[in-house]
């Protein structure tokens, strides 16, 4: 049960670490962010849970993971590993019976102030036939739960921004709009070339101008040493086309930006095919399939990204996925041959 801005389970705000695995029965970490005495967040993956620790250390948000976290229930309305829409409908209805004000958040799910809750989503994992987990093409509830302190703006307030950072991220205003498959525009690629009008290598400039002079609608970057603030060089990492529905990144190359990879946006980018196999805007699971039936008949090996995206050996792409709403669809990120690619 979760007790708005006081605690969920046996887990309260104010907890120090010690505390916290032990109210977790002694669970152990299997990842933490600073030193022991000084910890900034913990993982506890088998209890599907992470704590983000404030001043003191002492425990200030406790984030649900939705495919292995414990149900959370708030009231009689279950929040964790729910089809987000579903959970959406009891948690406005749930709102109003209470007179709570919900709005939405970043990624457009809910967040109600009043209860400390962020709710969030994440892509499920199922069962294959041989017993592996794999990509499924739905997406369930996860949740962020906070104490007082936080509640006004849980993911824009220290100690959560040191543990997930959505500063720099696309706000969502709460929808999901896909292009029809029949009116996106058609785009080849060369492996480890180019992808469409753009060619790796491209400066900022030129990219701009191979997609016919569209002005990045975000554009992202970093300074060299972020503890000094703004100082140094200002580096550029990636320019978003909104209206293309692609997104260029870059390295640099004797000091000069210079594409590196395209991310071609499920939603609402041009459709590129592998082999005659449509890449964009599709059902995940469906192309995880076809590649893996044409790897298991030695027609290339696979590679796995980090983020368990699928890929052609030695082509430099991987399948995406991309949320739709209470779904993912493909999306498709196109690399260099020396890009290391981080997810």
């Amino acid at each position: 049960m979760l007790d708005p801005l006081v605690g969920l389970g046996p887990l309260r705000f104010g907890m120090s670490p010690p505390e916290v695995r032990a109210a977790l029965g002694g669970a152990v970490a299997g990842v933490t962010q600073g030193r022991e005495g000084d910890e900034r967040w913990q993982r506890f993956s088998e209890e599907g849970v992470t704590a983000v620790y404030g001043p003191g250390p002492r425990l200030a948000a406790v984030a649900v993971h939705g495919m292995t976290g414990p149900m959370v229930r708030m009231g009689d309305v279950e929040l964790i590993d729910r089809v987000p829409s579903q959970a959406r409908a009891d948690l406005l209805a749930l709102a109003d019976r209470q007179g709570a004000e919900a709005r939405v958040n970043w990624s457009g799910d809910l967040e109600v102030a009043a209860w400390g809750v962020s709710m969030g989503a994440t892509q499920e994992q199922v069962l294959s036939s041989e017993g592996y987990l794999q990509r499924g093409d739905r997406v369930r509830t996860d949740a962020l739960f906070v104490a007082s302190q936080l509640a006004d703006d849980p993911y824009g307030t220290e100690p959560v921004i040191a543990w997930r950072d959505v500063r720099d991220e696309s706000a969502n205003p709460g929808a999901w709009p896909v292009r029809a498959l029949e009116d996106r525009p058609s785009w080849g690629w060369i492996p480890l070339q180019s992808v469409g009008p753009l060619r790796f290598g491209m400066t900022p400039q030129l990219v701009v101008a191979a997609l016919d002079g569209e002005a990045p609608s975000v554009r992202r970057g970093h300074f060299p040493w972020p503890v000094y603030g703004k100082s140094g060089q200002w580096y550029l990492t990636e320019d978003q086309f909104g209206g293309a529905g692609v997104t260029a990144h870059y390295w640099y190359e004797e000091g000069i930006p210079a594409l590196g990879a395209v991310t071609v946006h499920g939603r609402t980018g041009p459709q590129l095919a592998f082999d005659g196999l449509d890449l964009i805007g599709r059902t995940v699971s469906e192309i995880d399939a076809a590649l893996e039936r044409r790897s298991e008949n030695d027609e290339f090996g696979l590679i796995i990204g980090c983020g368990g995206d699928l890929g052609p050996d030695g082509l430099g792409m991987y399948v995406r996925a991309a949320r739709a709403g209470d779904t993912v669809i493909s999306e498709a990120r196109f690399c260099a041959e020396e890009w290391e690619d981080h997810g």
